[in-house]
C-alpha cells in the first residue's frame, strides 16, 4: 500500500511538472568559453511567454560574472531581441556599469570572483505570447574580452499591466 501511494504521488508530481506555469522569474546563465568572450560567441536565451504572461510587466536584467582581473569598469553589449513569429531581430546597445569611479566593483564578490545583476529594462511588456529570443554580443574594443566567466538573462515579474 505504501509503495502504491509513493507511485501515485510521483505520477501526480510529474503531471504537475509538465503543465506550463505562468512566468514569475526566468533565469539562465551561460559560461563564456575559456573566460575570453569573442565577438563571434553570441549566447542566446529563449523565453516562452504564455497568453496569461502578457497581462504583466517585467524587469529584465543581465547577469555578469567575472574575475577581479577584468580590466574595465563596464561592459557594452549588443542585446538582440527576436519576437514570436518574427525573423527580424531588434538590436539595442547597452552599457553595464560594473565598478564605481574608484574601481570598486558594484556586484557581490567572493574571493576574486564578482557577480552583477544589472537592470537593462524596467516594466517591459510582452505583448504577444510565444517564444522570445534574446542574444548578447560583447561590444567592447577588445576582442577577445578577458576574464568574463558567465553571462546570463534574468526576467522578473514586476506587477500587472495598467
Amino acid at each position: 500500500m505504501k509503495r502504491l501511494f509513493q507511485v501515485t504521488a510521483g505520477l501526480l508530481l510529474l503531471a504537475a511538472a509538465c503543465k506550463p506555469l505562468k512566468m514569475d522569474v526566468y533565469e539562465k546563465n551561460l559560461e563564456i568559453p575559456g573566460h575570453n568572450w569573442t565577438y563571434d560567441y553570441q549566447p542566446s536565451f529563449e523565453v516562452n511567454i504564455l497568453p496569461e504572461d502578457t497581462a504583466n510587466l517585467y524587469d529584465i536584467y543581465v547577469n555578469v560574472r567575472h574575475t577581479d582581473a577584468y580590466p574595465y569598469s563596464n561592459i557594452w553589449l549588443l542585446v538582440g531581441t527576436r519576437y514570436p513569429n518574427d525573423s527580424i531581430s531588434k538590436e539595442q546597445r547597452v552599457e553595464l556599469p560594473l565598478a564605481d569611479i574608484n574601481g570598486k566593483w558594484h556586484g557581490n564578490g567572493i574571493d576574486d570572483i564578482y557577480e552583477h545583476r544589472v537592470l537593462i529594462q524596467q516594466k517591459a511588456l510582452f505583448n504577444k505570447p510565444g517564444t522570445y529570443k534574446f542574444t548578447f554580443e560583447q561590444n567592447m574594443r577588445q576582442n577577445p574580452l578577458p576574464h568574463v566567466m558567465n553571462i546570463g538573462l534574468r526576467i522578473e515579474k514586476a506587477g500587472k499591466r495598467p
